[in-house]
Protein backbone atom coordinates (compact mmCIF):
# COMPACT_ATOMS: atom_id res chain seq x y z
CA UNK A 1 0.00 0.00 0.00
CA UNK A 2 1.07 3.17 -1.01
CA UNK A 3 0.80 5.91 1.70
CA UNK A 4 -1.13 8.60 1.29
CA UNK A 5 0.26 12.17 0.48
CA UNK A 6 0.62 14.72 3.08
CA UNK A 7 -1.81 17.53 2.52
CA UNK A 8 0.47 20.79 1.79
CA UNK A 9 -1.05 24.01 3.67
CA UNK A 10 -3.21 26.34 0.92
CA UNK A 11 -3.04 29.58 1.83
CA UNK A 12 -6.38 30.99 2.14
CA UNK A 13 -8.13 33.29 -1.12
CA UNK A 14 -10.77 35.62 -0.02
CA UNK A 15 -14.12 34.72 -1.91
CA UNK A 16 -14.72 38.23 -3.52
CA UNK A 17 -18.51 38.33 -4.45
CA UNK A 18 -19.29 38.41 -8.02
CA UNK A 19 -21.23 41.15 -9.04
CA UNK A 20 -23.98 40.40 -11.39
CA UNK A 21 -24.94 43.31 -13.73
CA UNK A 22 -28.57 44.72 -12.75
CA UNK A 23 -31.05 43.83 -14.90
CA UNK A 24 -32.50 46.67 -16.82
CA UNK A 25 -36.05 47.12 -16.28
CA UNK A 26 -38.22 47.78 -19.44
CA UNK A 27 -39.80 50.57 -18.39
CA UNK A 28 -36.77 52.55 -17.33
CA UNK A 29 -35.83 52.56 -20.64
CA UNK A 30 -38.55 55.01 -21.70
CA UNK A 31 -38.23 57.16 -18.64
CA UNK A 32 -34.29 57.95 -19.65
CA UNK A 33 -34.22 62.00 -19.38
CA UNK A 34 -33.17 63.26 -22.66
CA UNK A 35 -29.70 64.94 -22.44
CA UNK A 36 -29.22 68.60 -21.89
CA UNK A 37 -27.18 69.06 -25.33
CA UNK A 38 -27.47 71.00 -28.24
CA UNK A 39 -29.07 68.50 -30.30
CA UNK A 40 -31.85 67.48 -28.32
CA UNK A 41 -32.73 70.99 -26.44
CA UNK A 42 -34.65 71.81 -29.21
CA UNK A 43 -36.40 68.89 -30.30
CA UNK A 44 -39.53 68.48 -31.35
CA UNK A 45 -41.67 65.88 -29.54
CA UNK A 46 -42.05 64.08 -32.92
CA UNK A 47 -38.64 63.91 -32.88
CA UNK A 48 -37.79 62.62 -29.73
CA UNK A 49 -40.45 59.84 -30.03
CA UNK A 50 -38.81 58.62 -33.29
CA UNK A 51 -35.45 58.60 -31.28
CA UNK A 52 -36.99 56.56 -28.58
CA UNK A 53 -38.49 54.41 -31.06
CA UNK A 54 -35.06 53.51 -33.12
CA UNK A 55 -33.78 53.08 -29.73
CA UNK A 56 -35.98 50.32 -28.26
CA UNK A 57 -35.45 48.45 -31.93
CA UNK A 58 -31.66 48.91 -31.45
CA UNK A 59 -31.63 47.34 -28.05
CA UNK A 60 -34.16 44.58 -28.32
CA UNK A 61 -33.84 42.33 -31.52
CA UNK A 62 -36.06 39.67 -29.88
CA UNK A 63 -39.37 41.63 -30.67
CA UNK A 64 -40.07 40.17 -34.43
CA UNK A 65 -41.06 43.18 -36.94
CA UNK A 66 -42.81 43.52 -40.33
CA UNK A 67 -41.10 44.82 -42.88
CA UNK A 68 -37.94 47.26 -43.30
CA UNK A 69 -36.68 48.82 -40.05
CA UNK A 70 -37.83 51.88 -40.48
CA UNK A 71 -39.97 54.43 -38.45
CA UNK A 72 -41.96 55.81 -41.30
CA UNK A 73 -43.02 52.33 -42.34
CA UNK A 74 -44.72 51.42 -39.14
CA UNK A 75 -45.37 47.93 -39.80
CA UNK A 76 -44.91 47.08 -36.47
CA UNK A 77 -46.07 43.57 -34.43
CA UNK A 78 -46.66 43.67 -30.85
CA UNK A 79 -44.39 41.17 -28.65
CA UNK A 80 -46.53 38.46 -27.10
CA UNK A 81 -46.94 38.77 -23.68
CA UNK A 82 -45.74 37.02 -21.21
CA UNK A 83 -47.18 33.56 -19.69
CA UNK A 84 -48.99 34.87 -16.66
CA UNK A 85 -48.97 32.77 -13.55
CA UNK A 86 -52.20 32.02 -11.82
CA UNK A 87 -51.40 34.26 -8.64
CA UNK A 88 -51.02 37.52 -11.51
CA UNK A 89 -54.15 36.43 -13.21
CA UNK A 90 -56.41 36.88 -9.77
CA UNK A 91 -56.55 40.30 -10.15
CA UNK A 92 -55.25 41.35 -7.27
CA UNK A 93 -51.61 42.67 -7.67
CA UNK A 94 -51.05 42.87 -11.28
CA UNK A 95 -47.84 44.47 -12.47
CA UNK A 96 -47.95 47.28 -14.86
CA UNK A 97 -47.20 46.20 -18.36
CA UNK A 98 -44.97 47.82 -20.35
CA UNK A 99 -45.30 50.14 -22.91
CA UNK A 100 -45.60 48.02 -26.27
CA UNK A 101 -44.41 48.78 -30.00
CA UNK A 102 -48.63 48.95 -30.60
CA UNK A 103 -48.71 52.01 -28.50
CA UNK A 104 -45.82 53.69 -29.60
CA UNK A 105 -46.48 53.29 -33.18
CA UNK A 106 -50.14 54.93 -32.33
CA UNK A 107 -48.96 58.03 -30.51
CA UNK A 108 -46.77 58.06 -33.78
CA UNK A 109 -49.57 57.71 -36.27
CA UNK A 110 -51.20 60.81 -34.06
CA UNK A 111 -48.10 63.60 -34.02
CA UNK A 112 -48.13 62.25 -37.67
CA UNK A 113 -51.60 63.44 -38.29
CA UNK A 114 -51.31 66.41 -36.52
CA UNK A 115 -48.46 67.51 -38.24
CA UNK A 116 -50.22 67.35 -41.29
CA UNK A 117 -53.16 69.05 -40.57
CA UNK A 118 -54.64 72.05 -42.71
CA UNK A 119 -53.02 75.61 -41.92
CA UNK A 120 -54.05 77.51 -39.18
CA UNK A 121 -55.27 80.87 -38.81
CA UNK A 122 -52.17 82.82 -38.58
CA UNK A 123 -50.83 81.10 -41.65
CA UNK A 124 -53.76 82.10 -43.77
CA UNK A 125 -53.48 85.41 -42.55
CA UNK A 126 -50.48 85.77 -43.49
CA UNK A 127 -50.61 84.00 -46.58
CA UNK A 128 -53.53 87.01 -46.97
CA UNK A 129 -51.49 89.47 -46.02
CA UNK A 130 -49.02 88.65 -48.68
CA UNK A 131 -51.15 88.22 -51.60
CA UNK A 132 -52.87 92.49 -50.57
CA UNK A 133 -48.96 93.51 -50.81
CA UNK A 134 -48.83 91.51 -53.97
CA UNK A 135 -51.62 93.32 -55.13
CA UNK A 136 -50.83 96.97 -53.89
CA UNK A 137 -47.52 96.62 -55.68
CA UNK A 138 -48.50 95.77 -58.71
CA UNK A 139 -50.70 98.78 -58.97
CA UNK A 140 -48.59 101.52 -59.21
CA UNK A 141 -47.27 99.52 -62.23
CA UNK A 142 -50.66 98.85 -63.66
CA UNK A 143 -51.12 102.80 -62.91
CA UNK A 144 -47.96 104.02 -64.81
CA UNK A 145 -48.98 102.07 -68.12
CA UNK A 146 -52.82 102.95 -68.39
CA UNK A 147 -51.71 106.61 -68.28
CA UNK A 148 -49.15 106.19 -71.12
CA UNK A 149 -52.34 104.45 -72.83
CA UNK A 150 -53.95 107.98 -72.28
CA UNK A 151 -51.87 110.14 -73.42
CA UNK A 152 -51.27 107.83 -76.46
CA UNK A 153 -54.50 108.28 -76.91
CA UNK A 154 -55.03 112.13 -76.48
CA UNK A 155 -52.17 112.63 -78.94
CA UNK A 156 -53.54 110.06 -81.90
CA UNK A 157 -56.96 112.07 -81.32
CA UNK A 158 -55.80 115.82 -81.03
CA UNK A 159 -53.90 114.75 -84.03
CA UNK A 160 -50.67 115.94 -82.50
CA UNK A 161 -46.82 114.58 -82.03
CA UNK A 162 -46.60 111.38 -79.72
CA UNK A 163 -44.53 112.76 -76.66
CA UNK A 164 -40.65 111.45 -77.30
CA UNK A 165 -40.88 109.13 -73.82
CA UNK A 166 -43.54 107.12 -76.12
CA UNK A 167 -41.89 106.36 -78.76
CA UNK A 168 -40.37 102.97 -78.17
CA UNK A 169 -43.50 101.73 -76.96
CA UNK A 170 -46.13 103.50 -79.15
CA UNK A 171 -46.63 100.55 -81.26
CA UNK A 172 -47.22 97.85 -78.71
CA UNK A 173 -49.24 100.28 -76.60
CA UNK A 174 -51.54 101.35 -80.23
CA UNK A 175 -52.61 97.62 -80.37
CA UNK A 176 -53.42 96.74 -76.93
CA UNK A 177 -55.97 100.64 -76.93
CA UNK A 178 -58.37 99.11 -79.91
CA UNK A 179 -59.04 95.91 -77.36
CA UNK A 180 -59.58 98.36 -74.25
CA UNK A 181 -62.92 100.02 -72.96
CA UNK A 182 -64.01 102.11 -70.08
CA UNK A 183 -64.12 99.24 -67.78
CA UNK A 184 -60.60 97.39 -68.43
CA UNK A 185 -58.61 101.33 -68.28
CA UNK A 186 -59.81 101.30 -64.44
CA UNK A 187 -57.05 100.37 -62.39
CA UNK A 188 -58.55 99.21 -58.85
CA UNK A 189 -56.64 100.46 -55.96
CA UNK A 190 -55.36 98.74 -52.86
CA UNK A 191 -58.18 100.45 -51.19
CA UNK A 192 -60.88 98.47 -52.94
CA UNK A 193 -59.64 95.69 -51.33
CA UNK A 194 -59.76 97.66 -47.58
CA UNK A 195 -63.48 98.27 -47.94
CA UNK A 196 -64.29 95.61 -50.01
CA UNK A 197 -67.46 94.71 -48.06
CA UNK A 198 -68.78 98.14 -46.84
CA UNK A 199 -72.45 98.63 -47.76
CA UNK A 200 -73.44 94.82 -47.90
CA UNK A 201 -72.13 93.79 -44.46
CA UNK A 202 -72.46 95.76 -41.16
CA UNK A 203 -69.16 96.42 -39.77
CA UNK A 204 -68.22 95.27 -36.37
CA UNK A 205 -66.55 97.35 -34.16
CA UNK A 206 -64.28 97.03 -30.98
CA UNK A 207 -63.33 99.68 -28.69
CA UNK A 208 -60.79 100.17 -26.06
CA UNK A 209 -58.80 102.74 -23.85
CA UNK A 210 -55.06 102.74 -22.73
CA UNK A 211 -53.79 100.84 -19.64
CA UNK A 212 -55.21 102.40 -16.48
CA UNK A 213 -57.64 104.23 -17.51
CA UNK A 214 -59.24 107.46 -15.66
CA UNK A 215 -62.87 107.54 -14.89
CA UNK A 216 -63.14 109.84 -17.27
CA UNK A 217 -61.64 107.72 -20.13
CA UNK A 218 -64.16 105.48 -19.43
CA UNK A 219 -66.92 107.43 -19.40
CA UNK A 220 -66.02 109.51 -22.98
CA UNK A 221 -65.31 105.10 -24.07
CA UNK A 222 -68.99 104.22 -23.22
CA UNK A 223 -70.40 107.21 -24.83
CA UNK A 224 -68.16 106.65 -28.10
CA UNK A 225 -69.36 103.09 -27.80
CA UNK A 226 -73.33 104.92 -28.19
CA UNK A 227 -72.11 106.86 -31.07
CA UNK A 228 -71.01 103.58 -33.13
CA UNK A 229 -73.93 100.54 -33.88
CA UNK A 230 -72.88 97.30 -33.20
CA UNK A 231 -70.00 98.23 -31.38
CA UNK A 232 -68.36 96.59 -28.53
CA UNK A 233 -66.50 98.20 -25.71
CA UNK A 234 -63.79 95.85 -24.10
CA UNK A 235 -61.36 96.16 -21.03
CA UNK A 236 -57.36 96.73 -21.61
CA UNK A 237 -56.47 95.01 -19.17
CA UNK A 238 -52.85 93.30 -19.63
CA UNK A 239 -53.77 92.32 -22.47
CA UNK A 240 -50.50 92.82 -25.60
CA UNK A 241 -51.90 94.74 -28.91
CA UNK A 242 -51.28 91.96 -30.61
CA UNK A 243 -53.05 89.36 -28.92
CA UNK A 244 -56.31 91.95 -29.47
CA UNK A 245 -55.45 92.30 -32.84
CA UNK A 246 -55.55 88.16 -33.75
CA UNK A 247 -58.84 87.89 -31.44
CA UNK A 248 -60.46 90.79 -33.64
CA UNK A 249 -59.57 89.10 -36.86
CA UNK A 250 -60.51 85.66 -35.61
CA UNK A 251 -64.01 86.98 -35.23
CA UNK A 252 -64.35 89.26 -38.55
CA UNK A 253 -63.75 92.08 -36.77
CA UNK A 254 -63.50 94.93 -39.17
CA UNK A 255 -62.47 98.64 -37.03
CA UNK A 256 -60.71 98.34 -33.82
CA UNK A 257 -60.42 101.36 -31.78
CA UNK A 258 -57.96 103.00 -29.40
CA UNK A 259 -58.54 106.08 -26.77
CA UNK A 260 -56.27 107.57 -25.28
CA UNK A 261 -55.71 110.40 -22.55
CA UNK A 262 -53.61 112.88 -20.57
CA UNK A 263 -53.96 113.83 -17.31
CA UNK A 264 -57.83 112.64 -17.85
CA UNK A 265 -58.27 114.09 -20.76
CA UNK A 266 -59.43 112.30 -23.55
CA UNK A 267 -56.58 113.40 -26.70
CA UNK A 268 -56.03 110.43 -28.70
CA UNK A 269 -58.01 108.29 -31.21
CA UNK A 270 -56.78 105.33 -33.55
CA UNK A 271 -58.95 103.75 -36.25
CA UNK A 272 -57.54 100.32 -37.35
CA UNK A 273 -59.29 99.00 -40.34
CA UNK A 274 -59.20 95.12 -40.05
CA UNK A 275 -57.46 92.98 -41.39
CA UNK A 276 -55.06 95.23 -43.44
CA UNK A 277 -55.05 98.61 -42.78
CA UNK A 278 -54.92 101.42 -42.86
CA UNK A 279 -54.19 103.32 -39.19
CA UNK A 280 -55.54 106.46 -39.17
CA UNK A 281 -54.48 108.71 -36.13
CA UNK A 282 -56.40 111.60 -34.99
CA UNK A 283 -55.76 114.44 -32.21
CA UNK A 284 -59.09 114.94 -30.11
CA UNK A 285 -59.44 118.33 -29.05
CA UNK A 286 -62.22 120.06 -26.68
CA UNK A 287 -64.34 116.86 -25.75
CA UNK A 288 -67.27 118.13 -24.12
CA UNK A 289 -69.40 114.82 -22.74
CA UNK A 290 -73.00 114.13 -22.82
CA UNK A 291 -72.62 114.72 -19.16
CA UNK A 292 -71.90 118.21 -19.41
CA UNK A 293 -74.25 119.54 -21.79
CA UNK A 294 -77.45 121.31 -20.24
CA UNK A 295 -80.66 119.29 -21.32
CA UNK A 296 -79.19 116.43 -22.80
CA UNK A 297 -81.65 114.47 -25.20
CA UNK A 298 -81.82 110.74 -24.81
CA UNK A 299 -79.51 108.40 -26.91
CA UNK A 300 -81.59 106.79 -30.34
CA UNK A 301 -80.02 103.67 -30.99
CA UNK A 302 -81.16 104.25 -34.57
CA UNK A 303 -78.47 104.25 -37.57
CA UNK A 304 -77.23 107.43 -38.22
CA UNK A 305 -77.46 109.81 -41.49
CA UNK A 306 -73.81 111.09 -41.56
CA UNK A 307 -72.89 114.39 -43.60
CA UNK A 308 -69.26 115.39 -44.44
CA UNK A 309 -68.17 118.84 -45.05
CA UNK A 310 -65.64 120.22 -47.19
CA UNK A 311 -63.74 117.10 -47.53
CA UNK A 312 -62.88 117.48 -51.11
CA UNK A 313 -59.11 117.01 -51.45
CA UNK A 314 -57.59 113.45 -51.93
CA UNK A 315 -56.52 113.42 -48.31
CA UNK A 316 -59.85 114.46 -47.14
CA UNK A 317 -61.54 111.64 -49.36
CA UNK A 318 -59.25 109.30 -47.68
CA UNK A 319 -60.36 110.47 -44.11
CA UNK A 320 -64.70 110.18 -45.27
CA UNK A 321 -63.78 106.91 -46.28
CA UNK A 322 -62.36 106.13 -43.19
CA UNK A 323 -64.69 107.81 -41.01
CA UNK A 324 -67.51 106.91 -42.87
CA UNK A 325 -67.71 102.70 -43.06
CA UNK A 326 -67.47 102.70 -39.21
CA UNK A 327 -70.88 103.14 -39.53
CA UNK A 328 -73.58 101.15 -41.78
CA UNK A 329 -76.47 101.84 -44.04
CA UNK A 330 -78.80 103.70 -42.56
CA UNK A 331 -82.77 103.42 -43.03
CA UNK A 332 -84.90 106.40 -44.72
CA UNK A 333 -86.68 107.48 -41.53
CA UNK A 334 -84.24 107.62 -39.28
CA UNK A 335 -84.00 110.98 -37.44
CA UNK A 336 -80.22 110.28 -36.18
CA UNK A 337 -77.56 112.84 -37.52
CA UNK A 338 -73.68 113.12 -37.55
CA UNK A 339 -71.91 115.71 -38.66
CA UNK A 340 -68.30 115.72 -39.34
CA UNK A 341 -67.22 119.38 -40.37
CA UNK A 342 -64.09 120.43 -41.58
CA UNK A 343 -63.17 123.51 -41.17
CA UNK A 344 -58.68 124.48 -41.65
CA UNK A 345 -57.73 120.67 -40.98
CA UNK A 346 -60.02 120.57 -37.78
CA UNK A 347 -62.87 117.57 -38.31
CA UNK A 348 -65.48 119.30 -35.50
CA UNK A 349 -68.13 116.21 -34.91
CA UNK A 350 -71.48 117.01 -33.37
CA UNK A 351 -74.38 114.77 -32.90
CA UNK A 352 -78.46 115.73 -33.04
CA UNK A 353 -82.08 114.26 -33.47
CA UNK A 354 -84.73 116.32 -35.41
CA UNK A 355 -88.15 116.30 -34.73
CA UNK A 356 -90.98 118.00 -37.15
CA UNK A 357 -93.20 120.44 -35.21
CA UNK A 358 -95.74 122.48 -37.38
CA UNK A 359 -93.71 121.35 -40.32
CA UNK A 360 -90.11 122.60 -38.72
CA UNK A 361 -87.40 120.74 -38.15
CA UNK A 362 -86.11 121.35 -34.86
CA UNK A 363 -82.70 119.70 -34.02
CA UNK A 364 -81.42 118.80 -30.19
CA UNK A 365 -78.22 117.84 -29.52
CA UNK A 366 -77.66 114.54 -27.80
CA UNK A 367 -73.55 114.67 -27.68
CA UNK A 368 -71.07 114.13 -27.24
CA UNK A 369 -68.76 116.95 -28.81
CA UNK A 370 -65.10 116.77 -30.12
CA UNK A 371 -62.98 117.77 -32.56
CA UNK A 372 -60.59 115.87 -34.26
CA UNK A 373 -56.84 116.38 -36.24
CA UNK A 374 -55.30 114.24 -38.18
CA UNK A 375 -51.34 113.92 -38.27
CA UNK A 376 -50.67 110.22 -39.74
CA UNK A 377 -51.61 107.22 -41.48
CA UNK A 378 -49.86 104.26 -42.01
CA UNK A 379 -50.72 101.40 -44.48
CA UNK A 380 -51.35 98.40 -42.35
CA UNK A 381 -52.89 97.58 -38.87
CA UNK A 382 -51.55 98.42 -35.14
CA UNK A 383 -50.09 95.62 -34.23
CA UNK A 384 -47.21 96.42 -37.09
CA UNK A 385 -46.96 99.82 -36.75
CA UNK A 386 -43.37 100.00 -36.26
CA UNK A 387 -42.91 97.89 -39.95
CA UNK A 388 -45.49 99.15 -42.34
CA UNK A 389 -45.50 101.81 -44.81
CA UNK A 390 -46.45 105.55 -44.39
CA UNK A 391 -49.36 107.03 -46.22
CA UNK A 392 -48.77 110.52 -44.98
CA UNK A 393 -47.92 112.31 -41.99
CA UNK A 394 -48.35 115.48 -40.28
CA UNK A 395 -44.49 117.16 -40.48
CA UNK A 396 -43.15 120.05 -38.05
CA UNK A 397 -42.23 122.16 -41.24
CA UNK A 398 -46.60 122.25 -42.25
CA UNK A 399 -46.85 124.36 -39.15
CA UNK A 400 -45.47 127.41 -41.11
CA UNK A 401 -47.97 126.62 -44.38
CA UNK A 402 -50.92 128.05 -42.57
CA UNK A 403 -52.46 128.76 -45.97
CA UNK A 404 -52.56 125.31 -46.79
CA UNK A 405 -55.50 122.59 -46.27
CA UNK A 406 -55.05 119.36 -46.71
CA UNK A 407 -58.04 117.86 -46.56
CA UNK A 408 -59.76 120.12 -49.02
CA UNK A 409 -59.44 121.13 -52.33
CA UNK A 410 -57.62 124.25 -51.20
CA UNK A 411 -54.30 121.89 -51.28
CA UNK A 412 -54.54 121.02 -54.76
CA UNK A 413 -55.32 124.30 -55.93
CA UNK A 414 -52.48 125.79 -54.07
CA UNK A 415 -50.48 122.75 -55.38
CA UNK A 416 -51.59 123.99 -59.06
CA UNK A 417 -51.07 127.26 -59.03
CA UNK A 418 -47.46 126.89 -57.62
CA UNK A 419 -46.54 124.47 -60.32
CA UNK A 420 -47.98 127.14 -62.81
CA UNK A 421 -45.98 129.60 -61.60
CA UNK A 422 -42.85 127.54 -61.63
CA UNK A 423 -43.62 126.80 -65.19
Amino acid sequence: MQPMPIPMAVPAVPMVPIVQPQQQNFNKKFRRPLSLSSSNRFRSPMMNLRNRFNRFHQQNHRYPMKGLHSVNQLRLVSPSPPASSSSSSSGRHKKKQPTTIKKLSKRLKNLMHHQRRRPSLIQRQQRLRREYLIRKSQEEQKRAITEKKQRLQQALQQRKKIPTDLKNDALSLQNTLEWDDQASELVTSHEDDEYRWAGIEDPKVVITTSRDPSSRLKMFAKEFKLIIPNSQRINRGNYHMKQLIQTCKSNNVTDFIIIHETRGNPDGLVISHLPFGPTAYFQILNTVMRHDIPNVGTMSEQYPHLIFDNFSGKLGLRVQNILRYLFPVPKADSKRVMTFANQNDYISFRHHIYKMIDGRIELAEIGPRFELKLYEIKLGTIDNEMAIDTEWAYRPYMNTAKKRQFLSEKSEQNDHNNDSDSD
